[in-house]
């Protein structure tokens, strides 16, 4: 399929989530109000370095309702576009999975830009999430949680790296870290393919994404890993780009490790992550699935 790259006012339309939904801020200010209660209601441990820059930084949120073995864990990476949000305005997703039994692990990285001192690029981020992946790994079973099974969920921009990490070589990034670290992975409305954000002029200025990126960072452009399964899905409301990057990976990596690729009825960007976090919704049951693997 041939995409116009060159066609700015293509990319905006398909790409820019905030004025596709206009409603958008009421999710952003919701997210960010809920997860306040969050923090002051559960039980957690917030602000924990998992690395020495800025932004390596994760909370957890212990699974509530107790077992007598350790807690699948729940890793969830934040959107944004790689140059906005933070952790701290998506601790409501820990709940539904808390009291189900999970442990939940929001993890936060720097954000694109960074300063002429300290740049930051989405290959970088990458490189956080590996990071942040073997934090998990080591202390995770001190709040209760179980290394040996690690789901990461993200959500668009946070789709793209929670893809990306089934594609580490552990033990490259650590020699104590073990092949098959990330057992699963749910993509949210991701990005596989970072080429059409390449040429979207209102992210570029913000990421400076080149080739090489665009090679290394783009899921869909990786051999498929040898271990794990991805879920893919996007909201029906999104634009068709969502849906094509949705499909792309299954395509790029085949159903044995993409088994399920979905366009869910009714949900835009935003909409689709509230689904994530409503007991009984189809998203809610795809990750429950992924966790009890």
């Amino acid at each position: 399929m041939s995409i116009p790259l060159h066609d700015p006012a293509w990319l905006e339309r398909m790409y820019n989530n905030r004025a596709l939904v206009p409603d958008y801020m009421d999710y952003l200010q919701r997210w960010a109000q809920d997860s306040a209660q969050v923090r002051a209601n559960c039980p957690c441990a917030l602000d924990l370095v998992y690395g020495p820059e800025a932004g390596e930084t994760l909370d957890v949120f212990p699974a509530t309702r107790p077992g007598a073995a350790l807690a699948p864990v729940l890793v969830f990476i934040h959107g944004g576009y790689w140059r906005s949000l933070d952790k701290s305005d998506h601790s409501f997703v820990a709940p539904p999975f808390t009291v189900a039994g999970y442990c939940v692990v929001v993890v936060n990285y720097a954000l694109c830009p960074g300063t002429p001192e300290h740049p930051v690029t989405v290959p970088h981020i990458g490189r956080q999430m590996e990071a942040a992946l073997a934090w998990v790994w080591r202390h995770i079973g001190q709040h209760g949680g179980d290394r040996r099974r690690i789901t990461v969920a993200g959500h668009s921009a946070g789709g793209q790296l929670a893809a990306w990490l089934l594609t580490s070589v552990w033990p490259l990034v650590a020699s104590d870290l073990p092949d098959g670290l990330v057992r699963s992975a749910l993509s949210i409305s991701g990005l596989h393919d970072l080429e059409p954000v390449m040429h979207a002029p209102f992210l570029q200025q913000s990421l400076h994404l080149t080739e090489q990126h665009v090679q290394d960072a783009s899921p869909a452009r990786l051999q498929a890993p040898a271990q794990g399964l991805l879920y893919s899905v996007a909201g029906a409301d999104e634009s068709e780009e969502f849906a094509r990057q949705a499909r792309l990976i299954q395509d790029a990596w085949g159903t044995h490790v993409v088994p399920r690729c979905q366009i869910l009825p009714g949900l835009n960007h935003f909409s689709i992550l509230d689904a994530l976090t409503k007991p009984g919704h189809d998203l809610h049951h795809m990750a429950l699935n992924l966790l009890r693997a």
